[in-house]
């Protein structure tokens, strides 16, 4: 029954600002490694962020540092990703995921990661 439910995905435009959340339930959620993975239409699934359970390190793709950063509130049992400067490369489906394992071991293409959330979509331009 754990489950991560994303929410807060849009249209917005390019240059644009956007907060996605994802909450968890069935799980302690700080005893996991909490990411986001986003897998945009004709393109493989990617990685984007990742924050450790204790220390809050976190882990970027080279393709969103200095505009994305994720954050997580253990009360609230969520993790935020927020997004700036959205720009035509950053559509897509963006997936929370769980995990008990070091950010740095993730497969850059979310392979046998734990658990995962049912998606938010972003959308860049009208």
């Amino acid at each position: 029954q754990v489950q991560l439910v994303e929410s807060g995905g849009g249209l917005v435009q390019p240059g644009d600002s956007l907060t996605i959340s994802c909450t968890a339930s069935g799980y302690t959620f700080a005893s996991k490694i909490m990411g986001w993975f986003r897998q945009a239409a004709g393109k493989e699934r990617e990685g984007i962020s990742c924050i450790s359970s204790d220390e809050g390190n976190t882990n970027y793709a080279d393709s969103v540092k200095g505009r994305f950063r994720i954050s997580k509130d253990n009360a609230k049992k969520t993790v935020y990703l927020q997004m700036n400067n959205l720009n035509p490369e950053d559509p897509g489906m963006y997936y929370c995921v769980a995990d008990r394992h070091p950010c740095l071991s993730w497969d850059p293409k979310g392979r046998h990661l734990e658990i995962w959330g049912q998606g938010t979509n972003v959308t860049v331009g009208s």
